[in-house]
């Protein structure tokens, strides 16, 4: 009898999208692989299965997460988060918050966008700054209409969240449009190299063809922005528009040419207060977003790529652990208010 009532229990929760699972499966998936910009996937999602565990996204500097790997999905309908990474980023850097995601009662995706991840670093593909946002859209398309569990996901409840880079590709997908030559003028008097230095290789130039008028995807109901870069480069007068609830969390501590003064607060004082919400962690850098990392990892990192370490570095306050505790309460609190 006990059984039944819990096995009740659990499918009432899954129905109506509450913290469900202690379980998170995981699976991995290559799109497109016949095309020119295949799309390497993980999926993590509410799992019926407890076991086997195994460790994911750990290496020598960093700390990973248990999953159930290809575990039976949880009955029911969730919430969707799809995630993207930062610059020469990968899955792996938010791997923390889809987890912690997938035991509130989401499911979550992310991928690796050729050309500008760890893993893949061709240029021309760097140099289609349009394809990052249509990565992400394309991502869905597969995600709703083609993949195994397409049937647990709400298509109606739909969160895209971005890290630095990532941020300003998710804001491309709530409306954002691109203006060029306003990130050109923006760069001249403040040429930073963390920013401005990358419009060669994401091939943001005046001199360039403007490819697409818009990068929105409607199906995306709300953003979060995780200290962004880039976000000069968004017109004005699309800012002030902006059809989607937005969140724009950013790191206080400057690890140089990145203030966030020019980059989230550029958002902030562009987009109407009563669409967007802005939190400042004041002891944060723009690496605090993204996975723990274990003792000794600075030295580590800085024996085989010297100048790296500085992604194990944050404020002098709360630890990295606590960090993400106060951004994910910050991120709930929003995806389910919105």
């Amino acid at each position: 009898m006990m059984k039944i009532y819990l096995s009740l229990v659990l499918w009432f929760l899954s129905g109506c999208g509450y913290a469900v699972a202690a379980n998170v499966g995981f699976d991995q998936s290559i799109l497109y692989g016949d095309s020119d910009r295949p799309l390497k996937v993980s999926v993590w999602y509410p799992s019926k299965d407890v076991f086997p565990t195994e460790k994911i996204a750990e290496n020598r500097a960093f700390v990973g997460t248990n999953v159930v790997r290809i575990g039976t999905p949880l009955a029911g309908k969730f919430p969707l988060v799809v995630i993207s990474h930062g610059y020469r980023g990968s899955w792996r850097n938010q791997n923390w918050l889809a987890t912690t995601l997938v035991q509130d009662g989401y499911v979550v995706a992310a991928l690796d966008h050729p050309g500008t991840t760890s893993f893949d670093h061709a240029p021309d593909d760097a140099a289609k700054w349009w394809a990052r946002p249509q990565d992400m859209s394309r991502l869905l398309d597969w995600l709703l209409s083609k993949a195994d569990f397409k049937r647990f996901i709400d298509p109606t409840n739909i969160t895209a969240i971005g890290h630095s880079l990532g941020g300003w590709t998710v804001m491309s997908l709530a409306g954002a449009k691109v203006d060029i030559e306003q990130l050109s003028a923006e760069c001249l008097p403040s040429p930073n190299s963390r920013v401005c230095g990358l419009r060669s290789e994401l091939g943001l130039f005046d001199d360039k063809p403007l490819s697409v008028t818009s990068l929105r995807d409607e199906r995306v109901k709300r953003v979060v922005s995780l200290d962004l870069g880039l976000a000069r480069s968004f017109s004005k007068p699309s800012l002030k528009i902006l059809p989607v609830p937005t969140l724009i969390l950013a790191a206080g501590v400057d690890i140089g040419d990145l203030p966030q003064t020019e980059e989230s607060g550029f958002l902030a004082k562009y987009i109407p207060k009563h669409h967007r919400e802005y939190i400042v962690y004041p002891d944060a850098t723009h690496f605090s977003f993204m996975q723990l990392c274990k003792p000794g990892a600075v030295e580590l990192i800085e024996e085989e790529e010297p100048g790296d370490g500085i992604v194990c570095q944050d404020g002098n306050w709360r630890t990295r652990d606590e960090l993400h505790q106060a951004m994910y309460r910050d991120i709930i609190q929003f995806i389910q208010a919105s």
